[in-house]
């Protein structure tokens, strides 16, 4: 059963189904990485060629996961971690507009791609939390 009992495909159609989870909260970035987890769990191994990404929601995700170094230099150099925090806010807002919008696990020629698309965003909220010293577990 999914986490407060809600069959909504979309956590943002879901969003009374677990208190605390919305907003801005260390909760709601860890459950975006359970659902990143759950996702490549479900995709399995996928060694096929990528094929490219072809949709607005694909590239607005791609383009905040590539702003993660930045972030940590910008945080290092101003002695501030909230940079990191509200950064991987942003990423967990734009990983579940992502997959509100785009049938990541689809059989078609971009499964491999989006699938890739689902592991960076893993990579990078995982490593974001770690530098703040919060857990990303892999299921609530």
């Amino acid at each position: 059963m999914p986490v407060g009992g809600c069959l909504a495909p979309s956590f943002d159609r879901c969003q009374n189904a677990v208190p605390g989870t919305l907003g801005e909260t260390g909760l709601y970035v860890q459950y975006a990485h359970v659902r990143t987890c759950s996702i490549l769990k479900k995709a399995g191994d996928l060694s096929q060629m990528n094929t490219g990404l072809h949709d607005d929601y694909s590239w607005e995700l791609v383009k905040t996961l590539m702003a993660f170094p930045e972030v940590i230099q910008k945080s290092l150099r101003l002695y501030e971690p909230s940079q990191i925090a509200k950064y991987l806010i942003d990423a967990a807002q734009e990983f579940n507009a992502f997959y509100s919008h785009v049938r990541v696990l689809e059989e078609n020629e971009g499964l491999a791609s989006r699938v890739s698309l689902v592991k960076a965003a893993t990579i990078v909220l995982k490593e974001g939390l770690r530098l703040l010293g919060i857990q990303a577990p892999e299921q609530m």
